[in-house]
């Protein structure tokens, strides 16, 4: 398993906790992942369907998802620009999504930096954003196999 780096950020929504993974995709095929609500349950270890007002994301997105419990929970977007989206969760500020050009990058390649900003309160969603990640990965390279 690759090791995911996790570090403490300032975001637009205040001190997070983040967790990251380098792909090797373009930053665009990460962020058309991430927006789109039928590929959660295929990455989302929390997430077993959802149903949504958009099947791609946008500011003011609305729905519901349903938990590894069965119970369905309402959500919000609350931002989705500038390849960053945020969601409230039961009327809860949830974690952040966005896509970074990769730190490491030269121009002539094709990677880009997945980043989840977890709020404080919720560091124990860490190993649960890890997880994800990888299945992101997984998605996005057995694209381009």
């Amino acid at each position: 398993m690759k090791t995911v780096p996790v570090t403490a950020e300032r975001t637009p929504d205040g001190r997070r906790i983040c967790v990251s993974r380098t792909i090797p995709v373009a930053r665009e095929r990460a962020w058309d992942v991430l927006r789109e609500t039928d590929q959660w349950s295929a990455w989302g270890p929390s997430v077993r369907a959802v149903e949504s007002s958009h099947r791609v994301i946008e500011r003011g997105t609305t729905g519901r998802v349903k938990t590894p419990l069965g119970i369905w929970i309402p959500f919000e977007i609350t931002a989705c620009e500038n390849y960053r989206w945020t969601w409230r969760v039961a009327r809860i500020p949830a974690t952040g999504h966005r896509v970074d050009q990769a730190r490491e990058d030269r121009p002539d390649e094709n990677r880009c930096e997945v980043v989840f900003e977890i709020p404080p309160l919720a560091a124990g969603y860490v190993p649960v954003c890890q997880r994800a990640l990888g299945r992101i990965e997984s998605l996005l390279v057995e694209e381009d196999e």
